[in-house]
């Protein structure tokens, strides 16, 4: 039996009932909320596995409660929206979403998307438990990463990021030096493939930027390798 919980964040009552029906069919557990803020409200309180979250919703838009749940947790989450343009995806993904469904959508479709979301980073968090050692502690002159707490502090200030910020900075700072492709980031990072859809690392690269830099157009910390990818450039502290 499943035991996973499913939270649904939309504001159309009958696509909500349709995919509880399915979803509980398949052994969720299935709880709603029909609003932005009920929503974040109902994601700290239930701690679901997995969220479906409407793009557009009243209160509060599902970009802006996935980029606070982000903060908070790291929740998967499966974005619904209307509209179909690249951008809008990109922005879902940047901000933390796992995968992206377009409506109208096929109720066993969605179930599928749950499931492989489920599935794939259980096999991944497994994998990282069993056989990564414990992640340092990255301290450079201005910059310290702390991938215990998932703390960042940058000239003696908190930076608030969310899990792929966090995780992208990570892996670029624990090599220094080192050029990423956009696609060895989006496995590392992103974890699945993202159909070719590699500008949400230029995204996040660019919310990074105006994180941390003094001038996110001249960036220092981290820098375009044109053609190729990222390096993150930084003296360790002594």
């Amino acid at each position: 039996m499943r035991s996973e919980t499913i939270l649904v964040i939309e504001d159309d009552l009958p696509i909500v009932d349709l995919i509880t029906k399915y979803l509980t069919a398949e052994g969720f557990v299935v709880h709603a909320a029909y609003d932005g803020p009920t929503g974040l409200k109902q994601a700290r309180a239930v701690k679901p596995d997995l969220i479906v979250l409407d793009v557009m919703l009243p209160g509060m838009d599902g970009f802006e409660v996935c980029r606070r749940i982000q903060q908070e947790s790291n929740v998967y989450v499966l974005m619904l929206t209307a509209r179909a343009e690249e951008v809008d995806k990109i922005v879902g993904l940047s901000v933390g979403a796992d995968d992206y469904l377009t409506k109208p959508f096929s109720p066993r479709e969605l179930v599928a998307r749950v499931k492989a979301i489920l599935r794939r980073h259980r096999k991944r968090d497994a994998h990282a438990e069993a056989f990564l050692p414990e992640r340092p502690v990255l301290s450079f002159d201005d910059l310290e990463i702390n991938p215990e707490t998932r703390e960042v502090t940058c000239r003696a200030k908190p930076v608030e990021l969310t899990q792929r910020e966090f995780e992208l900075l990570y892996t670029l700072a624990e090599q220094p030096g080192r050029v990423f492709s956009r696609d060895q980031l989006l496995e590392r990072v992103w974890g699945h493939d993202f159909a070719g859809i590699d500008r949400v690392v230029d995204v996040t690269i660019g919310i990074l930027r105006r994180k941390l830099e003094d001038d996110p157009a001249d960036p220092v910390l981290i820098q375009t390798i044109r053609g190729i990818g990222y390096k993150f450039v930084a003296h360790r502290a002594k």
